[in-house]
């Protein structure tokens, strides 16, 4: 909305995925000590607090806090997924084991699909088929913010989803 050129907007979005890569495997680690459950559910709770934080997002809204909540999402996620592969791993026998990995592929890839597909209804609904330009940009970012509250109700829901689950150990 301010003009950025792609290619800063690019390095922008970089840093989610950049902490969560970095905070993965000591998540991972940190679920074979403590419960996954437990770890995968806090993860969850990070990710909630990080699309919270972005429903606020506005047309003046510094880069700084931006950052911060992709830092704050990509957090989140690196402590949800690897305690929630552990704990559906742990939960079957090993003959199973290619089964099990890829279901949780296929249920990442139809949660990222869903969201897709939920963000682009909202954004059909709100704004319809037009250009992006600056006379929409209020409705544009509308249009992010019920989608950011939405998913973070989600997220939450995922919270009690996975503290429900059974013990691993």
């Amino acid at each position: 909305i301010k003009g950025l050129s792609p290619s800063h907007a690019g390095s922008i979005l970089l840093c989610q995925p950049v902490v969560q890569a970095l905070f993965s495997p000591f998540a991972g680690r940190l679920s074979d000590r403590i419960e996954p459950r437990v770890v995968s559910s806090l993860g969850m709770g990070f990710s909630v607090m990080g699309l919270f934080l972005l429903v606020f997002l506005g047309g003046r809204t510094d880069v700084v806090y931006i950052v911060g909540c992709l830092a704050l999402l990509g957090f989140g996620f690196g402590l949800f997924s690897s305690p929630n592969t552990n704990a559906v791993m742990s939960a079957v026998d090993k003959k199973f084991y290619g089964v099990s990995s890829g279901t949780v592929a296929t249920m990442r890839l139809v949660g990222q699909m869903l969201s897709m597909g939920l963000a682009t209804l909202l954004f059909a609904l709100y704004i319809g088929r037009v250009q992006i330009t600056p006379e929409f940009f209020p409705a544009f970012l509308k249009t992010m913010r019920i989608a950011f509250g939405i998913f973070a109700i989600l997220c939450t829901a995922g919270i009690f989803a996975s503290l429900a689950r059974g013990r691993v150990r």
